[in-house]
């Protein structure tokens, strides 16, 4: 038995799949809200069994209670939705990252993306990384076959890089063996920040744009950038370590080069020893909200 359920799609185009998991590689949750911003003013066409593939008390529906009296429950959703922009169509699938069945989602998805034509994946995530948040967010990029990035978005890292994987990188590389192009677009967010970030959120959906050819839909995304700017400026401006390390990345980034992995990991002991209490734990300086 399949875990979707497809709704009446529309006519569609050879329509892009865009992919964003909120969890594992959503630093600042920025890839799931850039999805978000692009599934607006969508439409549901298909919909994943939630009780299959969700762990109800790591993800706990949410429930709102007015004047003492429970009125409504929120539960934890894997969705995709129809949008077109700039005259492209975009099937958005967005949710929690699944807790069960992997395996058999990833069937299911590349199943109905199959039913529905999709022509090419695109990933939508961020990672926490070494650079400061006074600098532009870096991107770094996958992709399953040479040239399908546009200029001046960087494939990497080189060599062999092995990591746990997200489902969101299982489902890509399923898009890609079963011979639909993916690429996957990663925001660089800052380490020490522990808090949403719109800017990485912007630089996904520019990035995107430029894939594409598409100006996707930044709604108030810029005003939110500017707000947690300014926090993290005075946030930065207020604890001495904090402000000596990210000065060390903005260093870094200006010479467009990254820390040997020795060399950051003593810089980020460092940095968080720095920003311990006397009772060894944080007291805030070592992430920044």
């Amino acid at each position: 038995m399949s875990l979707y359920r497809l709704e009446d799609a529309p006519e569609l185009d050879k329509p892009v799949l865009v992919a964003a998991l909120e969890g594992w590689v959503d630093a600042g949750g920025a890839g799931t809200t850039a999805a978000a911003q692009l599934a607006e003013d969508g439409r549901p066409v298909a919909t994943f069994d939630a009780d299959a593939i969700y762990d109800y008390r790591s993800r706990r529906p949410t429930l709102d209670i007015v004047d003492g009296r429970p009125m409504t429950l929120a539960w934890p959703k894997l969705e995709l939705t129809f949008a077109r922009i700039g005259g492209r169509d975009l099937l958005v699938l967005s949710g929690p990252e699944p807790d069960y069945r992997w395996r058999e989602l990833t069937s299911d998805v590349i199943e109905v993306a199959k039913r529905l034509g999709v022509a090419s994946w695109v990933s939508l995530g961020a990672i926490p990384a070494a650079v400061p948040h006074t600098r532009p967010v870096p991107i770094l990029a996958t992709a399953s076959a040479p040239g399908l990035l546009p200029e001046g978005i960087r494939q990497g890292p080189e060599g062999l890089l092995r990591v746990p994987s997200a489902a969101l990188s299982v489902l890509e590389l399923a898009a890609s063996t079963n011979g639909i192009p993916a690429v996957g677009l990663f925001a660089q967010v800052p380490h020490y920040v522990n808090a949403s970030y719109p800017a990485a959120s912007i630089a996904l959906l520019t990035a995107l744009g430029r894939h594409l050819g598409i100006e996707p839909p930044i709604g108030q995304l810029a005003t939110r950038a500017l707000e947690r700017r300014n926090l993290l400026d005075a946030a930065t401006a207020n604890d001495e370590g904090t402000k000596a390390h990210v000065e060390r990345l903005e260093l870094l980034a200006d010479e467009s080069r990254l820390p040997a992995g020795e060399e950051l990991i003593a810089d980020i002991e460092r940095f968080l020893r720095e920003g311990e209490g006397g009772d060894g734990e944080p007291d805030g300086g070592s992430r920044l909200h």
